[in-house]
């Protein structure tokens, strides 16, 4: 009796398995992705500027000259990476958030010893962030790398520090198109006060960094309306032939579109360069704001 049993369980067990809906097939990236959801929404980085001391030589750089975009948040910085991601010699990858990017020390022990080989915490991460770029460009097979995370307007000062030789691209947009481009998010709960303010902790340490760095200065304005020009302008500086590629951005592969790395809204992923929303003089600025927009040619 205990085997016929247990044979009619098993047969019931079969039949059960086999009359289930098929399971759906997860690879890889399924379940990282579906772990990263799982996982609470990390606090945001801090919006200031960030201070740390030298207290050690600065090591030889695998990448000796890197390209840094030093930009407020909404003001196009997406749309320039892509442009410059399409030229065969320039790696733009999404935001890097290198200054997120850190090294703990125990004291008394990795301190002590890293001290021996002539690194702290702040030169340990300057080489960590390098060889993150260096890796970046030996996989794309790119000679020339650039990183435009908005969040490097609050450590321009250490990134030039790290890399004496780096080169950079201060991209402005009008005050208005910044904080309007901030309004019309769809995650937007913020008010119009709460968004300049948001904006203004960018606009402050930009520039500072304008006013400062030996670089190129970009306007979105105007590398919508006039992409080939700007671009050109763009190439001279680094030091590279100019491809009309460059303007096909939507041909080539930019990689997925992810929360906090770049715009992901369905203008950039169109492929297309759409001119900018322009907007006549600061009348309609706080009078924070206005002082930028007269700093910066827009009044």
């Amino acid at each position: 009796m205990g085997i016929v049993e247990t044979g009619l369980k098993r047969r019931a067990r079969l039949l059960k398995e086999a009359l289930r809906p098929p399971r759906q097939l997860t690879g890889p990236q399924d379940k990282q992705d579906k772990t990263a959801a799982k996982r609470p929404k990390a606090a945001p980085p801090p919006k200031r500027t960030q201070v740390v001391d030298y207290n050690f030589p600065i090591k030889p750089r695998l990448v000796e000259s890197p390209v840094f975009v030093i930009a407020s948040v909404r003001s196009g910085s997406t749309l320039l990476r892509m442009l410059l991601n399409s030229h065969s010699r320039i790696r733009a990858p999404h935001e890097l958030h290198l200054r997120t990017l850190g090294v703990q020390l125990t004291p008394g022990f990795s301190e002590q010893s890293m001290a021996e080989l002539g690194l702290d915490q702040v030169e340990l991460e300057h080489v960590l962030w390098d060889r993150v770029l260096h890796l970046e460009l030996e996989q794309s097979g790119k000679d020339i790398i650039v990183d435009k995370t908005p969040g490097n307007v609050f450590v321009w000062e250490r990134l030039k520090y790290a890399w004496p030789k780096a080169r950079f691209l201060i991209l402005l947009r009008h005050p208005e198109g910044v904080v309007s481009s901030l309004q019309n998010r769809k995650s937007n709960t913020a008010t119009r006060q709460e968004l300049e303010a948001n904006a203004l902790k960018y606009f402050k340490p930009l520039e500072k960094a304008r006013r400062t760095l030996d670089g190129l200065t970009v306007r979105y304005e105007e590398l919508t309306a006039e992409p080939e020009k700007v671009t050109r302008q763009i190439c001279d500086y680094l030091g590279v032939a100019w491809e009309p590629s460059m303007l096909e951005y939507g041909d080539h592969d930019h990689g997925r579109f992810l929360p906090n790395l770049g715009d992901r809204s369905d203008k950039i992923k169109s492929g297309r360069i759409q001119a900018a929303r322009t907007f006549e003089g600061a009348d309609m600025l706080s009078p924070e704001l206005a002082e930028f927009a007269a700093a910066w040619g827009y009044a």
